[in-house]
């Protein structure tokens, strides 16, 4: 079956359809982190409903000094990978299809949740990032959106967004994929050198070593995670550490030396000129 390609709302709303849509959110540079959100799309709507991919290089969300155009754009490539993986189309807007007004004056705001970890350190991303999830969804219509728990600062945004201002659509967060060596995929791997590469596999080491003290508690599992990070930061290349934390997985702050139950650690970290984030859920105290 060939995978379409729709570049309009109109366009993508013409094609067949049968049973529940799902949509999959990319700015392109497929991956297999993506592929796994394409099939997990078709088991959750089934073989006859419809799964879109988007690829939107979306510019609300580059700050200074982050470069648009040197972002990847890789559509060929995308869409063989997206109808390997199972979806119907590839819906690949303009950016004037997205934002017809030009930049809108109107947008999403994250509000305090978007302005911690990433959003501190990415001032304005989250607004972005919201902005354009929240045109998508209009734009697509889907009864389900599926977005990676790699991002997960990002994912916790969106299901809080569907929940403040009733978007008709469920949320499903999909585990974060690794490769061989246990690195988080990203479309960011592809910058990073063989030494960058080793220096990077600490930010995963770091986590496991986190989430194996999460029975002791948040103050054991910071300190096994940071001395892992703390030997990254002497190694050559150097591991460059932009946060550590570990953090309630519904609002992103910071949990209490006391806290037990559910959590999120997460690490953001550069390796060269690469920037990387990668996060492991855990559960604090006593096992359920």
């Amino acid at each position: 079956m060939t995978t379409r390609i729709p570049r309009t709302a109109e366009e993508l709303h013409a094609l067949p359809r049968e049973g529940r849509r799902a949509v999959v959110m990319t700015m392109g540079a497929l991956h297999e982190g993506h592929a796994t959100l394409v099939r997990s799309a078709r088991e959750l709507v089934g073989p006859a409903g419809q799964v879109v991919v988007t690829v939107f290089v979306n510019p609300l969300q580059f700050g200074a000094g982050e470069d648009l155009d040197r972002y990847p754009r890789t559509l060929d490539a995308d869409v063989e990978l997206a109808g390997r993986a199972g979806a119907d189309a590839v819906f690949a807007p303009a950016v004037e299809e997205v934002y017809p007004g030009g930049e809108p004056q109107v947008r999403i705001t994250a509000g305090p949740m978007g302005e911690r970890l990433e959003g501190a350190s990415r001032p304005g991303h989250f607004d972005g990032m919201l902005t354009v999830v929240a045109k998508l969804l209009h734009l697509t219509g889907p009864d389900v959106a599926l977005f990676g728990q790699k991002d997960a600062q990002q994912l916790a945004l969106i299901r809080r967004m569907v929940r403040d201002l009733n978007f008709p659509v469920e949320i499903v967060g999909v585990p974060t994929v690794r490769e061989g060596d246990n690195l988080a995929l990203s479309s960011r791997n592809r910058y990073l050198s063989e030494g960058d590469r080793a220096t990077a596999l600490e930010i995963s080491r770091a986590l496991l070593t986190g989430a194996a003290a999460a029975g002791v508690g948040p103050a054991a599992v910071r300190d096994a995670a940071r001395a892992v990070l703390d030997q990254a930061a002497r190694a050559e290349p150097p591991l460059l550490l932009d946060y550590l934390a570990l953090v309630d997985p519904s609002d992103f702050t910071e949990l209490a030396d006391d806290h037990t139950g559910e959590a999120v650690l997460v690490v953001a970290a550069r390796v060269g000129t690469t920037r990387l984030i990668d996060n492991i859920p855990l559960y604090l105290g006593a096992q359920r």
